[in-house]
């Protein structure tokens, strides 16, 4: 999809702030439409999604935080938590939540639009793919990759999944039974490495595994390395 095809929604309480990210989502072919609060963008977004948004935390009215859990009842929506909150809870209780990525303020405009386009290049590389022949279905207990769709199935059901939820597991599948490091999945989903950020991994496979409640698999922890998918026994 062209990123003239692709809206962003922007919600941060500081004028200066979203004019700035908006100039440059601009300027790089997006559409945008910016709020002053997350209750705005929230109620915008319920009369007509948009393809990723960027959300700060400390806003007036419903904080961020509390916008991303609404959100992830609507829609599995690429999410970007903006903020100048700066602990390794903040950034934990954001991925927690659903969130895709996490930018703390200060932050610089240009590095905000890599991450964007990081996560749209990801998407967009997997349904390029998928317009060449099928690939073979990969099954582990109840799941089934669909890669050709960007989905999972249990049973023949799609599985509600966030696209940072979708690739992690994805990547699990594709290599069930093998020990998978937290450095990797790090490199591989989300394009970065750092100590802190391998949080990140830690709270997406946390979600996955309340999704996975009955699907026959389990996503083992490997102690000091990081995870396994495998079959329950």
């Amino acid at each position: 999809m062209d990123a003239m095809k692709k809206r962003i929604y922007i919600a941060d309480d500081d004028d200066n702030i979203r004019q700035v990210v908006k100039t440059f989502l601009s300027s790089d072919g997006y559409e945008t439409e910016d709020f002053p609060t997350g209750d705005l963008l929230l109620e915008r977004f319920r009369q007509e999604p948009c393809d990723l948004v960027i959300l700060d935390v400390m806003m007036p009215g419903a904080d961020g935080f509390s916008i991303c859990t609404e959100l992830r009842k609507l829609s599995t929506v690429p999410i970007i938590m903006l903020t100048a909150r700066d602990t390794e809870n903040d950034f934990a209780m954001g991925l927690g939540l659903g969130s895709d990525d996490y930018i703390t303020k200060p932050f610089s405009a240009m590095a905000l639009l890599m991450r964007v386009r990081a996560i749209f290049r990801r998407i967009d590389f997997e349904s390029r793919k998928h317009e060449t022949p099928a690939y073979a279905p990969v099954s582990v207990g109840k799941l089934t990759l669909d890669e050709d769709k960007r989905r999972i199935l249990v049973e023949g059901k799609p599985l509600a999944l966030s696209p940072t939820e979708y690739d992690v597991l994805k990547y699990l599948m594709l290599h069930a039974d093998q020990a998978v490091s937290r450095e990797e999945l790090l490199n591989t989903v989300w394009g970065f490495e750092s100590v802190v950020e391998t949080r990140a991994t830690d709270d997406t496979v946390r979600r996955l595994r309340q999704k996975l409640g009955g699907c026959g698999v389990n996503i083992a922890a490997v102690w000091g390395y990081g995870f396994r998918l495998e079959e329950s026994k």
